[in-house]
């Protein structure tokens, strides 16, 4: 787990350092008390076009997130720190007393949860927002004009980061072996003692 943990959170950030420092015409330094007291965000960032590394699939395009995935809850920067510090340590306690150590999938699941908070957390806490620049199906609309109230016409306009691919990867994953992953069911020491007691 802590393994995954340390591999994610430095893939995570040097992935949001490397795409900041390229993808606009000069490199973006971002300043938490100019971010805090902007109205807007996004002027913070020079005008760029999107790199299309595959058209359709996916494209990079530098964002600045004030809210959780996909902009939920602008403006709840303190609301966030404390919730992803609680999402951690609930994930450590899942780690001490759901798992054992052949459990590696869970390992792994968990070591994913709590990288994908920490890197994010980390940009809260020193941007106050999150450095997002992952824009999968970019341009690609629901058919015959279908709309949504969360995404419009467009299937996914969410741009996000990796740490968000590694709780949304952990958590489905973690969910799985809570679902589908051995069940003990023998009777612990404690419980055979109080068996024999009654």
């Amino acid at each position: 787990m802590l393994v995954v943990v340390v591999l994610g959170t430095v893939i995570d950030l040097g992935s949001k350092t490397v795409a900041f420092n390229t993808l606009a015409d000069a490199p973006v330094a971002l300043d938490r008390s100019e971010v805090v007291d902007a109205t807007e965000l996004q002027a913070l960032l020079p005008r760029h076009e999107p790199t299309v590394v595959v058209p359709y699939l996916l494209e990079f395009k530098l964002v600045l997130n004030p809210g959780a995935v996909f902009g939920i809850g602008a403006g709840k920067r303190v609301f966030f720190i404390i919730a992803t510090t609680l999402a951690i340590a609930f994930a450590l306690w899942m780690f001490v007393r759901w798992t054992g150590p052949r459990d590696r999938w869970a390992h792994i699941a968990i070591g994913l949860v709590i990288s994908g908070g920490l890197g994010n957390l980390y940009d809260r806490v020193r941007f106050a927002c999150v450095r997002d620049f992952l824009h999968p199906l970019p341009g690609v609309n629901y058919p015959f004009g279908i709309s949504t109230p969360w995404s419009g016409t467009e299937v996914w306009p969410y741009v996000s980061n990796l740490a968000d691919l590694w709780l949304i990867i952990g958590v489905v994953v973690l969910v799985g072996f809570l679902w589908f992953g051995p069940r003990n069911d023998a009777p612990s020491a404690d419980e055979k003692a109080a068996r024999k007691a009654a």
